[in-house]
């Protein structure tokens, strides 16, 4: 207490503003980098009995009416589940009578459903920006000498902010790169995405090409590893490949404290052969247009800063790994099984295409800029809570980018100060 009133003494005898700002920040500094390291030792060698409540807890399952209808007395959750389950089940009917063209083999129907026509109107309508959504923000625009990127941002009503990028590599088909971004064998071993670490193929479909895959990914010592349940199907609109890859639910796999399940997730794209931009002439280029958003379990802003500070590190990372998949299949090695389901693909007709052109509602594409954050040292704690908050819950799928984006943006913080 002697300290504080002592302190506080010193900045009211200062005889300038300037004087009196400098004693403040003296007194303020210590106390800030107190409170932070104490947040951080605190997440560190918390208990256990609140690292239980936390595993136990996933904030997102709060939101939700199974987490509230299950705390209700057996006497109130029995009518809810009785007409809960009628509902489920007629929605369920209304499904699978819309999804009957759709052949596939009988243990994939769950799948069929999970990843179906409805999917690819949505993905066709993003290609085209026609799906009503909010416009897009534009990022950053990037280039190596046998490829360029371009990234746009924008922030839905609901939800996490979505994220579109387009990525051009000279001398590709779109085979080639629909085989490379569907083989997880070549992923692992070639470490061009250098998190997964082990992938399981758990169903398939030999008619339809539908795959339902569990994937486990390594996160920085400060966060658990993260599972993932994923559904994931290619159709073929003329000479271009649709693929849509998004989490589905999995009764047969039972959820664990670690790794961390990741249940919103969304990363589809659109591959098709474009001009080159050296200008020969020929279609010897290839675009990839990915659309991803997930549930990352942190505050939108901050994932955001992170995002853009770390996107171009992860992605400049794929044109070596392409590269060295194109040597390999020349050098005549065999493709591996997922490979070849990405080249079992349902076609789909122009009557197809003519019918989703004739209802239009287009996205914007909007240049803009982010303004930086005025105040740094704000800017720091914030971030620094925010990595250890969004650790402490470790909930949803924090990507490689946003870990080291939020790491460097905190490192260079704390060096500004």
């Amino acid at each position: 207490m002697g300290y504080v009133l002592s302190a506080v003494a010193r900045v009211l005898q200062q005889p300038t503003a300037w004087g009196a700002a400098c004693e403040m920040a003296l007194l303020a500094g210590p106390l800030w980098a107190a409170a932070l390291v104490g947040l951080l030792l605190g997440w560190a060698w918390r208990p256990r009995w609140a690292a239980g409540i936390v595993a136990t807890a996933d904030p997102p399952q709060f939101a939700t009416a199974e987490f509230w209808r299950g705390q209700l007395p057996a006497r109130l959750r029995a009518p809810l589940d009785y007409f809960a389950g009628g509902t489920a089940a007629t929605a369920a009917a209304q499904q699978e009578e819309e999804e009957t063209s759709l052949q596939g083999s009988s243990e994939m129907a769950n799948e069929e459903l999970a990843v179906g026509k409805d999917d690819l109107v949505k993905l066709w309508r993003l290609v085209e920006g026609n799906d009503g959504g909010p416009s897009w923000i534009k990022m950053m625009e990037k280039a190596l000498p046998d490829m360029t990127y371009q990234a746009w941002r924008r922030d839905p009503q609901n939800g996490p902010p979505q994220y579109q990028s387009s990525t051009i590599f000279e001398n590709a088909t779109p085979e080639e790169v629909r085989d490379f971004f569907g083989d997880d064998e070549f992923r692992m071993s070639n470490k061009w995405d250098d998190m997964l670490i082990s992938h399981k193929t758990l169903e398939e479909c030999q008619t339809t090409g539908m795959m339902k895959v569990h994937w486990v990914r390594k996160f920085p010592f400060f966060c658990s590893d993260r599972e993932y349940i994923i559904a994931r199907r290619i159709w073929k609109l003329g000479s271009a490949y649709y693929c849509v890859t998004k989490g589905v639910q999995c009764s047969s796999i039972p959820r664990r404290s670690k790794p961390r399940r990741v249940d919103l997730y969304y990363s589809s794209w659109c591959i098709r052969a474009v001009e080159s931009r050296r200008g020969n002439g020929g279609s010897t280029a290839c675009e990839i247009l990915l659309f991803h958003h997930e549930d990352m379990g942190i505050p939108y802003e901050i994932a955001k800063i992170g995002i853009r500070q770390g996107m171009w590190g992860c992605v400049k990372r794929i044109e070596p790994g392409l590269r060295a998949y194109q040597e390999a299949r020349a050098a005549g090695e065999p493709p591996s099984p997922s490979a070849l389901m990405a080249r079992i693909n349902t076609k789909v007709g122009d009557n197809f295409v003519r019918a989703l052109e004739s209802n239009s509602n287009q996205s914007d594409i909007v240049e803009a800029e982010e303004k930086p954050v005025k105040n740094r040292v704000a800017r720091f704690l914030v971030l620094g809570g925010a990595v250890a908050l969004a650790c402490t819950l470790d909930q949803g799928l924090l990507t490689k980018a946003l870990i080291f984006g939020v790491a460097r943006k905190f490192v260079g913080q704390r060096n500004a100060l």
